[in-house]
């Protein structure tokens, strides 16, 4: 342990005395609430900054530190200086996050890192919009002001802005910054949410979550300069933003699975229809052929699979409770029992056989021969296509009938 972190021990019990606000267990209205992990370089500048907002604007309210493990020290600095500090032992961003709510005091919490990058002398906004009646309030770094340096080049035109795309066309969530870590929300209404990520992924689970239950966003300029370690921040680039995305993705199945899948149908089906009667001449060099049909009859496969996929995984996420009923798809997704897609497997298995018997027929009457393409392949290959397709369908219904054998 450092000088400077054992004098902080020496007096954190004195300074605890000397702030009963950080130990009354009345209810608050603000929790400003900051994780940490070795964070001795600038804990002390951060809390300083916070209590200096709450007794600068008069709110009833506690600077709470949950801790990660911390070994130089940063749990008595913080001590020392009036904040109260709760240990979380399961490891990771989110789980740090998940337990210093659930210790919080306050109505209202502000959460933000403790590396002395974001302003938690200026939270006036966030906290008008709380008391406004906001479920959550996200900061806004790119309208608030991003210092040179402050943020790396790949996350500033990269990854924040393409991952905020994708929340926002996948869920249609209404905040320009998806990945600020200074954020407002109320603690009832988030702890509601029963959020899990342990990783830093939980900044995506929160806003997603939230929007998912039709909470109230709003967000509020901010400011983001650099931080003030020597060390390296815990943040990877390529793992967490895979973390990020990875998770968009899980809870969308409409943009993972469903419409991919349709798009991969419709261009199999539009090719089919053209090459079934025979080639296809595009310019006097160019010929689509019976190789064609076949790469659309696959497109056609793929997407069948792709779209009860994603039926399946929106199906079995609503009946669990991790997504929300889908209002206009709702009917279709509990519609998909066991019987209903045996019989649209049947109808077609029993077209795709009889086409495929058909097809041997003519084929056994010329002895064997040659497969003529412009009539035998091509039934035979959407023959086979129509059999395939049955057998997946019937494949999903009984995997979907698997997920319910516990209810």
């Amino acid at each position: 342990m450092t000088a400077a972190a054992q004098r902080a021990q020496a007096t954190s019990r004195t300074a605890r005395r000397a702030t009963p606000a950080a130990n009354d267990a009345s209810p608050l209205e603000l929790t400003i609430l900051m994780p940490c992990l070795n964070e001795a370089e600038t804990i002390e500048v951060c809390v300083k900054k916070a209590r200096g907002f709450l007794e600068r604007t008069g709110i009833k309210g506690e600077v709470l530190i949950a801790d990660n493990g911390s070994t130089d020290g940063s749990q008595a600095m913080a001590e020392a200086l009036g904040a109260r500090v709760v240990g979380v032992r399961e490891k990771g961003y989110g789980a740090a996050l998940i337990g210093g709510i659930a210790s919080a005091r306050g109505r209202f919490v502000i959460m933000g890192d403790a590396d002395d990058s974001y302003d938690f002398e200026n939270l006036e906004g966030m906290v008008e919009r709380l008391r406004g009646g906001a479920d959550l309030v996200m900061g806004n770094r790119f309208k608030g002001g991003i210092a040179k340096g402050a943020m790396p080049f790949l996350h500033k035109y990269l990854g924040n802005p393409v991952l905020s795309f994708l929340g926002r066309l996948f869920f249609k969530i209404p905040v320009g910054d998806f990945h600020c870590g200074l954020r407002g929300f109320s603690r009832e209404s988030i702890q509601n949410l029963g959020l899990k990520s342990p990783g830093m992924e939980f900044a995506s689970e929160m806003v997603v979550k939230a929007q998912l239950q039709k909470l109230k966003i709003e967000e509020t300029p901010t400011t983001l300069k650099p931080d003030g370690r020597s060390r390296p921040p815990h943040l990877k680039t390529w793992r967490d933003g895979w973390r990020h995305l990875r998770f968009l993705l899980l809870h969308s199945p409409k943009f993972l699975f469903i419409y991919p899948g349709l798009a991969l149908i419709a261009i199999g089906l539009v090719g089919a229809a053209f090459l079934a009667p025979g080639a296809v001449q595009i310019t006097p060099t160019v010929q689509l052929d019976i190789h064609t049909l076949v790469a659309a009859c696959f497109a056609i496969l793929m997407g069948v699979q792709l779209v009860m996929f994603g039926s399946l995984a929106r199906r079995y996420a609503m009946i669990e409770g991790v997504l929300p009923p889908a209002s206009s798809f709702r009917s279709f997704l509990m519609g998909l029992s066991l019987e209903v897609v045996l019989r649209a497997a049947g109808v077609l298995f029993v077209a795709g056989a009889a086409g495929a018997v058909w097809a041997v027929a003519t084929w056994a009457q010329t002895g064997f021969g040659p497969i003529l393409y412009n009539d035998t392949m091509r039934i035979l290959v959407l023959s086979l296509t129509a059999v395939a397709t049955s057998i997946q369908l019937a494949a999903s219904g009984f995997l979907a009938s698997v997920f319910t054998l516990r209810r």
